[in-house]
Formats: C-alpha cells, structure tokens, sequence
C-alpha cells in the first residue's frame, strides 16, 4: 500500500502515504474487532487506503508533485476515482513495489545507503534488523539513513520512478536488498522468531518479479532466486513442535520441500545462460550441494569447499571465511577448522562465530574452552531460540566436564 500511495502521491509525501497506511491498519483493528476478520482482508484495506487517498486528494486545490503519468487523470473528479482504483490492481501494486525499490537505489545516494534506504522504508525492517544485516550497529545504521536523507532533501534528488532503460544499472543494489531481506526472514534478529516466513516469501515474490522483465531477467536474478528456493525448502525442518531449532545435521530431509528444490535446480540451470559468475551463482551452487546430498554425511564437503573459496575472491567477508572454515572441518578434521576460525579477524562480536568456535573446541575435546565460548554467543544474541539452543551446549559441556553453569562461568569469565 505504501508503494501504491507514493506512486500516487510523489514521493515527497511519503510520510502522507505512511499515516494512510498506518490509519488503515488502525481502522481494520477497531473494525474487525467488532465485525469479524472479512474473506478477503486484503482487498478490505486496499479499498479503505484508496478512499483515504481519494478524500486527500479531493481537498487539494492543485494537484503539482503527484506523478506525472497521472497528474492529468487527478485533476478531473470523472477521472480521479477510476485512476486511483486502476494502481490497485494486482499487477500495478507488483509494479508500483518494483518501481519504488528501484527508486530508492538512486546512483547519487552511497550504494549501503540505498539498500539501508530501501530495507527500511519499503521492507519495515527495523534500524536493529538492518544493523544485524550489515554487520554492524544501530547507531551507523542511524547516522546512514540520516544521511541519505539530507542528501535527498538538500539536493532535491527526485525518487520517482526511474526510466525502465536504468534499471539494469541499479539492479545490483536491488538485488541486494532482496538477498538481505530473505536472510533476515531465515535466520531472524527478531527475539521470538527464528524465522520470519513472510520475509522470505515477499523476497521470492519480488525477486520472481524481476525474473518476468526482459530488462532485469538477467543470469544474477535467476541464481538469486534459486538461492532462495533453496534455501527455503528447509523451512519446515528447521524447527522442532517446541520452537527450538533442529541442526543441518539432524534435520530430517523428507521434510525438505522438493517441490522447491526442484525450482531452485531450475533457476539455477537458467543461471548459467550467461559468461559471468557472481556471488549468487557460488551460493546457490552450495545450497545445491546440501540439497542433493541423501544426508549430513554423505554432503560432498570437498565441492563446497571450494566453493567457498571461489566466493572469497569474487566477496571478501569474514562471514564467507568462517563458513569455508566450517566446511574445511568437515572436509579434513575439526582441527584444522578450528585453526582457520581463529585466524578469522571481524567476528568478535557474532554470536554465530562464537557458537563456531564453541561447537570445534567441544569436538577436539576441550570443553571449559567450549563452554566459554558458548557463553559469549549467548551474550551476543538476542534470539530466543538461539539462548535456547546455547543452553542446551553449554549443558553439554558441564555433564562432560563434572561442573555446574556457574562454577564453568566464573573460570571462562577469568
């Protein structure tokens, strides 16, 4: 709705599209409270948001800074009604959030601004969630967006919908949106879900999109979207009745969406139309490897590692060396993966690098090291589910040891 608004009302009132939005959620609240959840909610908000807009517009005298594909259609009441209802419609809401999505990725605006722009604004995500996307914290997250606000605002940069011709030179920041946006739904900041499932859905969804426009239809697009699909065939082995998490290792892969699987090897097969190779190309290409193996044992550790070290050259991050080093652990021994983790530089504050270091240590048998480590990830995540499993490891490490919580805390405290 918020796409939809701002395409009709510029996107200088966004904040006017915003408090419509929030209006309308507000009013089905109280509503539907009284009168029941209606069949079709969707279609209930979108007919209350564009009778919002509608009364908006009619209490304008002029209507300069609305769009100018329908500026003209607005200043007639014949034709004002009919136009906002046509953006309502399925296919112009899909366009309208593409539209807007490739507005905010302004070549003029730092590439990370873009995309924290975008993850905002058009995602919801939270200044929290996008810190944890980024790898760093709220406060740069703050001072980004800011940023590119004063920057919009001082320059007078224009966000409207950019010629269909420039898409392709903003699809990289489009996609990375996408990429962030459905990691946020698959392994969630949030402290009561582990997995945000309409993340990853919309993520699809406007990536499957692009996939249907000649303009970005391209080779990365498609190795994208197999990623996903990939990835989010796992979904429903993912997680215990109780909410806790089940490990890659012991996930039970009947469960693992075949249909999906099949989708992402079809992705994946139309990605390789084209000469290059990027970072989405390896990722699927490892997903694939998990997907076709029958078990954790029988994964072909050897591909995927080196995998891994092709995406190192094509995306230096500390985050694609600890997962090599996990690879490498299973490949060769824990040993030598746990050498290569303490190599790493950048992660001190990843609780998944922590829990890492803790799970390699518990493996070559040192487990007050184990323990320690575990604590620490424990401190730096703020997902339940995640303090949950923790938990259970830290457990682990003092019935092999003879300890209790408190006494293995006070020595990895020292």
């Amino acid at each position: 709705m918020a796409a939809v608004l701002t395409r009709l009302l510029g996107f200088q009132r966004f904040d006017l599209a915003q408090d419509i939005v929030q209006d309308t959620l507000l009013k089905a609240m109280n509503v539907w409270k009284v009168k029941g959840i209606p069949e079709n909610p969707s279609a209930w908000l979108y007919t209350v948001a564009k009778r919002k807009a509608i009364d908006w517009l009619r209490q304008q005298k002029l209507h300069e800074g609305i769009h100018a594909e329908i500026s003209l259609a607005l200043q007639s009441e014949w034709t004002l009604s009919p136009t906002v209802n046509q953006l309502f419609l399925d296919n112009e809401i899909e366009d309208s959030q593409l539209r807007m999505i490739f507005a905010c990725c302004h070549p003029s605006i730092s590439y990370e601004s873009q995309i924290a722009l975008t993850l905002k604004t058009l995602c919801g995500l939270s200044i929290s969630e996008i810190a944890q996307s980024f790898l760093t914290n709220d406060e740069t997250i703050t001072k980004r967006l800011y940023r590119a606000r004063e920057k919009i605002r001082e320059e007078k940069i224009s966000l409207d919908a950019p010629a269909p011709a420039t898409f392709p030179g903003r699809l990289d920041a489009v996609l990375h949106t996408l990429y962030l946006l459905f990691n946020e739904g698959y392994n969630s900041s949030h402290p009561d879900q582990l997995i945000r499932t309409d993340l990853c859905e919309e993520a699809i969804r406007l990536c499957l999109l692009l996939t249907r426009n000649t303009l970005t239809d391209l080779p990365k697009t498609r190795a994208l979207l197999a990623l996903m699909c990939f990835q989010a065939s796992r979904g429903d082995a993912r997680l215990n009745h109780d909410g806790s998490i089940i490990l890659l290792k012991d996930q039970d892969r009947k469960q693992w969406n075949k249909s999906l699987i099949e989708r992402g090897k079809f992705y994946l097969e139309r990605s390789a139309e084209g000469d290059d190779i990027t970072e989405y190309h390896l990722e699927a290409m490892i997903a694939s490897c998990h997907a076709d193996a029958m078990s954790f044992e029988n994964t072909n550790w050897k591909i995927i590692h080196g995998l891994y070290t092709a995406l190192l050259e094509i995306k230096p991050s500390p985050i694609v060396e600890m997962n090599k080093a996990i690879a490498l652990a299973y490949l060769d021994s824990f040993q030598k993966g746990l050498e290569a983790l303490k190599k790493i530089e950048g992660l001190d504050h990843s609780h998944l690098y922590h829990s890492a270091l803790g799970d390699f240590y518990f493996e070559t048998g040192n487990k007050i090291e184990a323990c320690h480590h575990y604590h620490q990830a424990e401190q730096l995540t703020h997902s339940n589910t995640d303090k949950q499993l923790l938990d259970q490891k830290i457990e682990s490490c003092s019935q092999v040891v003879g300890l209790n919580n408190e006494t293995i805390t006070k020595n990895t405290a020292l």
